[in-house]
C-alpha cells in the first residue's frame, strides 16, 4: 500500500510505502500524476520515502511498477530515495541505467534537504 501526496506547486510526488506495494496504488497514482503532467509537461521530482521497503504484495503488482516507472521515468526530472532501507539504498545506482531522471539517495532524517535538492537540483 502506498500514500502519497502530489505537492502541486513545487511539482513534486511524495510516495511513501506502508506495506506491501498493490497494483492498484500504481493506477491510483497514474490517476492523480498523469493530468497534473498533461498539463505540466513534466514532474519536478519523485520522492520516494519510506523507513525500509516492504516488497510487492504480488507478482502483478511488481509488473504494475514496472509498467509505471517505464510509462512516466521521462517525465520525471529528479528522483530522491530518503531511506535508511539497504535495499533501497542501492536504488539509485542500479535504477540510473534505466531511466532518464538524476536519482540520489538520501539518509531517511533528510527529507528537507532531499525535498530542496528535488526542487533547484542542490
Amino acid at each position: 500500500m502506498i500514500h502519497f501526496e502530489l505537492l502541486r506547486d513545487r511539482g513534486i510526488l511524495v510516495v511513501t510505502p506502508t506495506g506491501p506495494l498493490e497494483q492498484a496504488d500504481f493506477e491510483l497514482l497514474a490517476r492523480e500524476v498523469d493530468p497534473y503532467i498533461a498539463a505540466h509537461g513534466r514532474l519536478a521530482g519523485l520522492m520516494i520515502y519510506a523507513k525500509s521497503f516492504p516488497g510487492w504484495e504480488s507478482f502483478g503488482a511488481l509488473v504494475s511498477h514496472l509498467r509505471f516507472v517505464g510509462g512516466h521515468h521521462r517525465r520525471i526530472a529528479r528522483v530522491a530515495a530518503v531511506t535508511d532501507s539497504g535495499f533501497l539504498t542501492i536504488v539509485p545506482k542500479v535504477v540510473a541505467h534505466f531511466v532518464s531522471a538524476e536519482v540520489r539517495h538520501f539518509d531517511f532524517d533528510a527529507k528537507d534537504r532531499a525535498l530542496a535538492w528535488l526542487e533547484t537540483g542542490h
